[in-house]
């Protein structure tokens, strides 16, 4: 494994206008091939903690890389195209354009940056997936599962280092969220692929090799591989605090 991590936040701090402190030194490494979940009472940082992992937003004060380029040293358009080139990210809501077909919504990303897509990759991707046969419907014309699963492979068309997924699963029913967690389970034990996932479900949660727990901005607990109950738990007694 490369000693290089694929994310890195090294003191991290956040504050908003109106002095609210988001993040408070916050100090990760997610070491490449790695599942990584976030998770928190509401108001505890981990969005934010994502947007300055993946580039989204700028730290107050510390670093955020991503395969060893530290982002905020990079101006807004290098930023972009580094975004572009080496991050995928997967939303709640798909984010799919209902007037391109699947796959010119997979390949959104190469367009844009002026590249034609590697059509090998992209069948690998497809048949990843489980989209096959399906490239040039509309999204209109999936079920939510098949448009999340389209949103997974566009995010990984580039080949990035890192993927970023906030609340994948959470417009999902429970069948349909567990088949997209097998998915992204698949992508990083079958590719390698880093997956750090933003979750309030502590079953979609399990499903990574390390969680970590945020509460008022810092990162107070950490869990390998561990079962829902034990992160219901935790998440539990620090909305009681």
């Amino acid at each position: 494994m490369s000693a290089t991590p694929a994310v890195a936040l090294n003191g991290v701090t956040k504050t908003y206008r109106g002095g609210v402190h988001a993040l408070d030194g916050v100090t990760i490494a997610v070491e490449r091939g790695t599942f990584v979940a976030v998770m928190g009472p509401s108001g505890s940082g981990k969005s934010t903690l994502m947007h300055c992992a993946a580039g989204l937003d700028t730290p107050t004060s510390g670093s955020a890389s991503i395969d060893g380029t530290d982002i905020g040293r990079l101006n807004e358009t290098k930023r972009t195209k580094w975004r572009r080139d080496r991050v995928g990210f997967v939303f709640q809501q798909y984010n799919l354009i209902p007037s391109l077909s699947v796959r010119d919504n997979i390949t959104l990303p190469l367009r844009l940056a002026g590249k034609k897509p590697d059509q090998q990759w992209l069948a690998t991707l497809v048949d990843r997936v489980g989209l096959a046969g399906r490239l040039d419907r509309r999204p209109t014309e999936l079920s939510g599962g098949q448009q999340q699963r389209a949103a997974v492979a566009r995010a990984l068309i580039n080949k990035p280092a890192v993927v970023f997924g906030d609340e994948p699963t959470g417009a999902l029913d429970l069948r349909t969220a567990r088949e997209v967690l097998d998915l992204l389970r698949d992508l990083v034990d079958g590719l390698g692929q880093t997956v750090v996932m933003v979750t309030h479900d502590p079953a979609a949660a399990a499903r990574a090799d390390i969680v970590l727990i945020m509460a008022d901005g810092r990162v107070v607990d950490s869990f390998e591989r561990p079962d829902a109950a034990t992160l219901a738990y935790r998440i539990t007694s620090l909305e009681k605090e």
